[in-house]
């Protein structure tokens, strides 16, 4: 059996209504496999059952076991909410990766020189970002296909293109 790992799949938001539903500030690209009716989830450290999940005007929002009203869900609200995935589960798309899988991944220029390693993956309404660290501070660089043409999970590296202005003032 696989090793499993927590991660984090959204946020609570605001409750909507008076009967516990409540918004979700979605924090992953594949809702839809996380956010089922009738699964469990964690919340503060305990595990809830989502007993319905719809979308609202384009807003995921789920009511949830042991919260039946608005009072119960408002004290939720901030917290994150994480489930337990397998460690060598991937996405669904090919050519996608989950944070966890860039996350310490070592950053080589477009000549296969090492220049740091991949800190964070922020998710930016455009787009997503990597937060590189290097050795003379940190880089955001956006993760588009046309910068970052090459992730190699097995060699644990991603190559950058040969653009002007990424990585220009690293020795």
């Amino acid at each position: 059996m696989s090793e499993l790992l927590e991660v984090t799949v959204g946020r609570v938001g605001r409750a909507h209504g008076i009967k516990g539903d409540v918004f979700v500030d979605i924090r992953t690209d594949e809702p839809a496999r996380r956010f089922v009716e009738g699964a469990s989830v964690m919340i503060d450290g305990r595990p809830v059952k989502l007993t319905r999940v719809r979308w609202n005007r384009g807003r995921l929002m789920v009511a949830l076991a042991g919260h039946p009203d608005r009072t119960a869900v408002e004290q939720l609200t901030g917290k994150l909410i994480t489930v337990e995935v397998p460690a060598d589960e991937v996405p669904s798309e090919p050519d996608e990766y989950f944070d966890r899988q860039l996350v310490g991944l070592t950053v080589l220029d477009h000549t296969g020189r090492e220049v740091g390693a991949v800190a964070e993956v922020l998710h930016l309404p455009a787009q997503e970002v990597l937060r590189i660290d290097t050795p003379d501070g940190e880089r955001l660089v956006p993760f588009v296909s046309a910068l970052v043409p090459e992730v190699d999970l097995d060699a644990a590296h991603l190559r950058l293109a040969d653009v002007g202005g990424l990585l220009e003032d690293l020795g």
